[in-house]
C-alpha cells in the first residue's frame, strides 16, 4: 500500500485504495462506449472496400478507400495532437463520434435514395480517418484523468483485449450484414458511434488537463512535444523500436494469407486461422498487467525482442492452417504484452499537458512503419515467395533484438510502476 507523510506528525499514513476498475463510472463509461463503437468499426473496415468493389468492380479503387483512412492520420496527426491538448477532450470525442454517426448513416441515406457513389465512399472514408485520429488521441490522454496511475497497466490491457475481441466478432457480423443489405452494416456502425456519444455524455469527471502556460502558436506547441521526447532517451528508443519492428512484421496478416494458400486453406479456414491468432492476443492482454509488475521495461523488451525472432521462423514449417493459426496464436500472445508495456510506460512518463502532441508523433511513425511493412511483406513475397520472406523477415528481426539486448538507454528502465512517480 502507498504512504504518504502526515506534515504535522512526521507519520506515514497509508493513501486511501484506489477505486476498482469495474467500480469507476467513469472508466466503465469511456470504456464501454468504445467497446461499442470499435466493434462498429471493424464491421465498416470490412464492408466499405465490399462495397466499393461491389459499386466499381475496382480492387484499385477498394485498396485507395482503405488508405484514405491513413491519409488523414498523417495530415492531421500532429496538430490533432496539439489541438487535443488546448481543447477540451470530452467535447472533442463528442464531437467525432457526432461527426462519425452522420457520416455513415449517409451511406444508407444515399443508398436508398439511389445516389451513392464511389467519391461518397471516398469522403467517408477519409473522415473516419479523421474521426478516427482526434478520437483516438483524446481518448488515450483522458486515461489518466479516470484511472490512478497504478492502474493504468490494466486499464490499456483491457482496452487491448477488447480490440483483440473486436477484431474477433466485428469481421465475421460485418460480412454477415452486408449479405443482408450492402448498406446495413453502415448503419449498424452509425447506430455503435451515437451509443459512444451518449455514454461519453454521462462522464463528469473533467477530461482537460489546467493550461498553466498561455496558449502559443500552433508550430511551437508541437515543438514542444518533440522537445520532450528527444529529451527522453528510453521513450524514443522504444518508439523507434516500435517502427523498427512494425517494419518487418507489419505485413504479417498478408504473409499468413499467402502461406495458408499455399497449404490450400479455403477462405473460411483463413478466418478461423485469424480467430485463433486473436485468442491468443486476448489471453495474452489478460497477462500483461502482471508481467509488467514482476518485469522490469528493459527486461520485458529485450526478452519481447528475441521472442518474436525466435518464434517467426516456425510458421514456415506449418503443415496446415490450424497450425499455423496455433503457432501465431502463441506468438501473438506476447505482442499485448509488448504494445502494453510501450503504451502504459509512455502514458506514465509523459506530463499530462503534452499527451496529445507526444502520441500523436507515436501514431505517425506507428502508421507510417506499418504501411511500409505491409508494402515490403507484399513485394518479398511476390519476388520470392511466402517461404522464403519468412527467413528474409526473420534476420533483421534477428538484427533487432541484438539492437535491443545492447542498448545502453533501455537498460535504465525499470518497471512500469516506476514512472508513476518519476
Amino acid at each position: 500500500m502507498e504512504t504518504v507523510t502526515n506534515p504535522q506528525s512526521d507519520v506515514q499514513v497509508p493513501l486511501p485504495l484506489p477505486l476498482s476498475l469495474w467500480r469507476n463510472r467513469a472508466y466503465l463509461l469511456l470504456w464501454g462506449g468504445q467497446s461499442v463503437s470499435s466493434v462498429g468499426t471493424q464491421v465498416s473496415q470490412l464492408a466499405l472496400p465490399l462495397l466499393m468493389l461491389a459499386l466499381t468492380h475496382s480492387p484499385a479503387q477498394a485498396g485507395l478507400l482503405a488508405a484514405l483512412r491513413g491519409v488523414a492520420l498523417l495530415l492531421c496527426g500532429l496538430p490533432a495532437g496539439a489541438w487535443v491538448d488546448r481543447w477540451d477532450r470530452k467535447r472533442v470525442m463528442i464531437c467525432c463520434d457526432v461527426m462519425r454517426t452522420l457520416v455513415f448513416a449517409s451511406v444508407p441515406l444515399a443508398a436508398a435514395l439511389g445516389v451513392l457513389t464511389a467519391a461518397q465512399l471516398y469522403m467517408v472514408s477519409f473522415l473516419e480517418g479523421v474521426g478516427f485520429t482526434f478520437f483516438g488521441l483524446a481518448e488515450t490522454a483522458s486515461l489518466r484523468r479516470v484511472v490512478a496511475p497504478t492502474q493504468l497497466s490494466a486499464a490499456v490491457a483491457q482496452g487491448q483485449g477488447t480490440e483483440a475481441a473486436s477484431s474477433i466478432i466485428g469481421p465475421p457480423v460485418g460480412g454477415v450484414l452486408f449479405g443482408i443489405g450492402q448498406a446495413v452494416p453502415f448503419v449498424a456502425d452509425a447506430v455503435s458511434y451515437a451509443l459512444s456519444v451518449v455514454s461519453l455524455l454521462f462522464i463528469h469527471t473533467p477530461l482537460k488537463e489546467e493550461q498553466t502556460a498561455p496558449r502559443r502558436p500552433l508550430r511551437q506547441e508541437i515543438g514542444e512535444g518533440l522537445a520532450w521526447l528527444r529529451g527522453q532517451r528510453v521513450v524514443l528508443f522504444l518508439m523507434w523500436l516500435n517502427g523498427a519492428m512494425n517494419l518487418v512484421y507489419g505485413g504479417y496478416t498478408l504473409l499468413l494469407i499467402a502461406l495458408a494458400q499455399r497449404l490450400g486453406a479455403s477462405s473460411a479456414a483463413i478466418g478461423l486461422m485469424f480467430s485463433i491468432t486473436s485468442v491468443g492476443t486476448i489471453i495474452g492482454a489478460a497477462v500483461s498487467p502482471w508481467l509488467q509488475r514482476k518485469f522490469t521495461v528493459s527486461t520485458l523488451m529485450i526478452g519481447l525482442a528475441w521472442i518474436f525472432a525466435v518464434t517467426w521462423p516456425p510458421i514456415a514449417f506449418a503443415p496446415d492452417v490450424i497450425w499455423l493459426g496455433v503457432l501465431n496464436a502463441l506468438a501473438f500472445f506476447f505482442v499485448p504484452v509488448y504494445i502494453g508495456t510501450i503504451f502504459t510506460y509512455r502514458l506514465a512518463l509523459i506530463p499530462g499537458p503534452l499527451q496529445g502532441r507526444v502520441n500523436s508523433i507515436f501514431r505517425i511513425v506507428t502508421f507510417v512503419s506499418q504501411s511500409a511493412g505491409f508494402v515490403l511483406t507484399g513485394l518479398l513475397i511476390q519476388w520470392y515467395g511466402a517461404v522464403w520472406t519468412v527467413w528474409l523477415q526473420f534476420i533483421p528481426g534477428l538484427l533487432i533484438a541484438i539492437v535491443t539486448q545492447f542498448n545502453r538507454n533501455l537498460r535504465h528502465a525499470g518497471r512500469v510502476s516506476d514512472a508513476y512517480t518519476s
